[in-house]
């Protein structure tokens, strides 16, 4: 192109992408103005509230206060008069939303408090399960146990929406397949070239049902050193080709036959292996919930959560996981298959 489109391009889009970011910023800000979350939880909670707003919130808040219940409650009639320290609380650090856990939402004295406010139009309340679920996308840690056995779960109990995912999921299958084909001869030139050894690896899985399956990936580590242990970030097994392979996400397009098969879907859990799957029924509650549906190669916890390599994120990306079951509708699937593929054209790995 000649050098006066170059510049001309680079004088109008350089000012373009700084107002989209500023607008991007203050949109948030506003945000976060708006939505002032004045918090009645234990220390550990208020704690990681925080942390959950500052890290993947799906709608930006800012966390202005905690306080314990025993901190809130009022422990005689007639001192109620006299001591509102949520209600006071509230109206001096401008709280629009108040969030109780569990304790405080079983206090009568802390209730009324909240009561007064909402009834004067100055706050939303929310417990703990419902504030994770719309602001975070996410299950409370703390309500896990008791909330896994309160939804319905879209593919089991609507038969439309599990007959529209699987015509989703064979079209996608196909498509993949087809991008498969035309990807195969590049990663076999790659391989002959610095990544010498088998092309696909293959490794049982558990999938719907607890059923196990093969699922099969072009190969990324060196061979004879795909052990079964948690994969971390940078894993120095890696191979250069099989580091851009997952960077690119074309090491998943053989899982288009699995897809294809009913072994997976596009979106759903993510698929384990069955050793794993042991130790974690074991330790975590309600895990094998999830294997009610068909396991994804995307989902909602991959998206929400980074890469991981251990029983602690197995329990993080559980919580995500569980929302998922609970709110399984094609607009979600959509929704994540968008965010998966933003994240590849962006260039983001595992």
């Amino acid at each position: 192109m000649p050098r006066f489109v170059v510049a001309s391009a680079a004088l109008v889009l350089v000012p373009f992408y700084v107002l989209c970011t500023r607008v991007a910023a203050d949109a948030r800000s506003r945000d976060e103005g708006r939505d002032r979350i004045l918090a009645v939880v234990g220390q550990d909670e208020g704690a990681e509230l925080e942390a959950e707003l500052d890290r993947a919130a799906e709608r930006h808040a800012s966390l202005v206060g905690t306080m314990t219940p025993a901190a809130a409650t009022v422990s005689s009639d007639a001192a109620r008069l006299a001591r509102r320290p949520v209600l006071d609380a509230a109206r001096r650090l401008g709280a629009t939303v108040v969030v109780l856990d569990r304790a405080a939402a079983a206090d009568d004295t802390i209730v009324e408090q909240v009561a007064a406010l909402h009834e004067s139009g100055e706050v939303r309340v929310r417990t703990l399960t419902l504030f994770y679920d719309e602001w975070l996308g996410k299950l409370p840690l703390s309500e896990l146990e008791r909330v896994a056995l309160m939804f319905d779960i879209g593919e089991l109990h609507r038969a439309r929406y599990g007959r529209l995912k699987r015509l989703v999921d064979v079209a996608a299958g196909l498509a993949g397949t087809a991008a498969l084909l035309v990807a195969l001869p590049f990663v076999v030139a790659g391989n002959l070239a610095g990544n010498r050894g088998p092309l696909f690896f293959r490794q049982p899985r558990i999938g719907r049902g607890g059923r196990p399956f093969t699922i099969t990936k072009l190969r990324t580590m060196r061979p004879g050193l795909e052990t079964g242990e948690w994969t971390a970030v940078d894993d120095p097994r890696v191979t250069g080709l099989g580091r851009w392979l997952r960077r690119t996400h074309i090491d998943e397009l053989p899982q288009a036959w699995n897809v294809l098969r009913g072994d997976l879907s596009v979106v759903g859990p993510r698929p384990e292996q069955p050793h794993y799957v042991e130790q974690l029924s074991e330790k975590l509650p309600f895990y094998r919930l999830r294997h009610l549906v068909r396991p994804g190669v995307t989902g909602w916890a991959q998206v929400k959560y980074a890469y991981g390599s251990s029983e602690l994120d197995a329990l993080e990306k559980l919580q995500y996981e569980f929302w998922y079951l609970r709110h399984q509708k094609l607009v979600l699937d959509l929704k994540i298959a968008g965010r998966t593929l933003r994240h590849v054209v962006g260039g983001g790995g595992r």
